[in-house]
């Protein structure tokens, strides 16, 4: 369903991503989808096949220039090793303007490490027209919520130990703080409750997939982008 392509940054630099279309649609709406920390692996491609099922333009971008991984331990390596700042003004925002010029609107989301980015490239990307974030959250001095001015959604895990639901509270007083207007649900759920893989033996301690979740999630995702991006 996708194949990669390559996009320019607005320092110029080129980066590849993975682009998944829907059938026919030349001017569909847009989604930039950012990966977990894994990498641009089988599981976040088939997110952006899945957005591409139901009529959106999905784009990957590759943050980490080609290395995937299984091993939480070279996971942890890889993202420690991105300048988030560069991967949101540059890579996010060069994926951003390159779906603009293909769609009427764009939307951004990311999982985990990606839920993160997706905050902070939203207050780094004019071009994005709503944004929803799944259970990852940037140290909070880092948002200058004075640039969140897009709709914005939250799936947050009450149960994750990684990004902690006390964390997710700060986070909603200093959006209310700023004016920003978010909408964001709570499960009763673990991190990565929507990553399939996350299940079984070889799941990471402290993920758990839940299907039922997942899919109140995705539906009220897909309803969002559905108002804000058509």
């Amino acid at each position: 369903m996708g194949n990669m392509v390559s996009f320019q940054r607005p320092d110029g630099k080129a980066v590849q991503g993975y682009l998944a279309e829907p059938e026919g649609a030349g001017s569909a709406p847009a989604v930039v989808v950012i990966q977990e920390w894994w990498g641009l692996n089988a599981q976040i491609r088939g997110v952006a096949d899945r957005l591409a099922q139901v009529g959106y333009q999905a784009l990957v971008p590759d943050l980490y220039r080609g290395k995937a991984t299984v091993e939480a331990e070279e996971a942890h390596h890889l993202m420690s090793a991105l300048d988030f700042g560069d991967a949101a003004s540059q890579d996010i925002r060069g994926a951003a303007q390159f779906m603009k010029a293909r769609a009427p609107k764009v939307g951004l989301t990311g999982f985990c490490m990606g839920g993160a980015l997706t905050l902070l490239g939203t207050t780094q990307s004019p071009e994005i027209d709503a944004a929803v974030v799944w259970y990852g959250c940037p140290p909070l001095d880092y948002i200058d919520a004075s640039k969140l001015s897009v709709p914005l959604q939250g799936h947050w895990a009450t149960q994750d130990e990684f990004f902690k639901i006390d964390t997710i509270d700060a986070l909603e007083a200093k959006l209310t703080a700023a004016g920003v207007g978010f909408e964001f649900h709570r499960y009763l759920a673990h991190h990565a409750f929507a990553n399939e893989t996350a299940v079984g033996p070889g799941r990471i301690p402290a993920t758990q997939y839940d299907a039922v979740w997942a899919q109140q999630a995705w539906d009220r995702t897909l309803r969002f982008f559905g108002k804000h991006l058509g």
